[in-house]
């Protein structure tokens, strides 16, 4: 299938301020030189957020991982679970079409989808509540047929039942999630036929609907409003020092300058403007894409020269004041990149620059 960005882009994306400091803790899960390595959770988490993946968000993740954008644009459209055009704003519904659920009715859902929802798939609802999709095998055989809506799965549907699903969506409610036909789990539809002494003890529902029970809103996407656990793998646990690291990370910023003693580094003298009003292409330093040429640009930086006469001191405040994009330049390496630039040299990098070969 042909995966192709959609053609009514957004003019930007940016994360929230939790989603961005949740991001940004993913990537210290990598060493050095494997920030790319987070693209999946870090697109997953753009994808939460605005409930589809946009070029620009593709892009913005692409610049913070220090990646050609190709390379994050290819793992955008390789996984299926990433959607390239909006969806639903209330719920997205995926159709499991595959050989147990097409033997037991899928087909009739889809009709659903296709009367209540649209004629096609990936298309929104006339009032953009809703959008579906028909899926490879989601792993329910046994609840079949069955339809993954926002993080739940619902088992054991009939056309009927997911008419009323679609309605109380649309009404503002959220349907417990689970077996749709009264089973509690996947036993016989007869009744258990093992494990008898445990039925009278267990809870109204399965573990998993159980828990969306208790959530009460699993449909909804993470907007970043919630105070995510980022570091556990920092603290020694995901416990108290982790929210009040997230807590710490999400704050909003101080209003008030910081000291001389709280300063890091020295911060490099900038221009107003560029030379002459002809600025260098600053992203022919690998690391740097269009956003974070911007954000140099907006600071006073516009040739090679200036990046190539930074010192310890310049890194280390440039570093720490590149929002979103910590320690890009000691990282990437950009003073040494520069040095050879601002002398009309070449770098390899800038080669595939010159020669197009880096997707902007």
């Amino acid at each position: 299938m042909l995966r192709r960005l959609y053609h009514d882009q957004p003019e930007s994306f940016a994360f929230t301020p939790a989603n961005l400091a949740w991001a940004e803790a993913q990537i210290t899960k990598y060493p050095e030189g494997r920030q790319a390595s987070a693209i999946i959770p870090l697109l997953w988490r753009a994808q939460e957020q605005e409930g589809w993946l946009s070029r620009p968000a593709i892009e913005q993740i692409a610049d913070m991982l220090g990646m050609a954008y190709i390379r994050a644009l290819e793992v955008a459209t390789f996984y299926f679970m990433f959607q390239l055009q909006p969806v639903g704003s209330v719920a997205h519904i995926q159709i499991c079409g595959t050989l147990s659920c097409m033997i037991c009715g899928a087909e009739d859902l889809i009709g659903v989808c296709r009367e209540k929802i649209a004629d096609k798939a990936h298309t929104l609802s006339a009032d953009g509540k809703f959008s579906w999709e028909e899926v490879e095998c989601l792993g329910a055989c046994s609840n079949a047929p069955m339809a993954q809506i926002g993080k739940d799965y619902y088992e054991d549907l009939t056309a009927a039942r997911l008419v009323e699903i679609l309605d109380e969506l649309a009404a503002g409610k959220v349907p417990v999630p689970g077996p749709q036909n009264g089973r509690f789990a996947a036993e016989p539809l007869s009744g258990l036929t093992s494990l008898k002494d445990y039925e009278s003890g267990r809870k109204q529902y399965n573990a998993s609907a159980q828990r969306a029970v208790d959530l009460g809103d699993t449909v909804k996407r993470i907007d970043g409003t919630e105070v995510p656990l980022l570091t556990p793998w920092r603290t020694g646990g995901a416990g108290k020092a982790a929210t009040a690291e997230a807590e710490e990370q999400v704050a909003p910023a101080a209003t008030t300058a910081p000291t001389a003693e709280d300063a890091v580094g020295r911060q490099p003298e900038g221009l107003k403007a560029a030379r002459d009003d002809h600025p260098d292409d600053l992203k022919q330093i690998k690391g740097v894409g269009p956003k974070l040429q911007d954000l140099l640009n907006s600071m006073g930086f516009f040739h090679f020269d200036q990046i190539a006469a930074w010192g310890p001191d310049e890194v280390a405040w440039v570093d720490e004041n590149l929002k979103g994009f910590k320690g890009r330049v000691s990282r990437d390496t950009w003073v040494d990149q520069a040095k050879i630039l601002a002398k009309g040299g070449e770098t390899a990098f800038s080669a595939r620059v010159k020669k197009g070969d880096v997707y902007e």
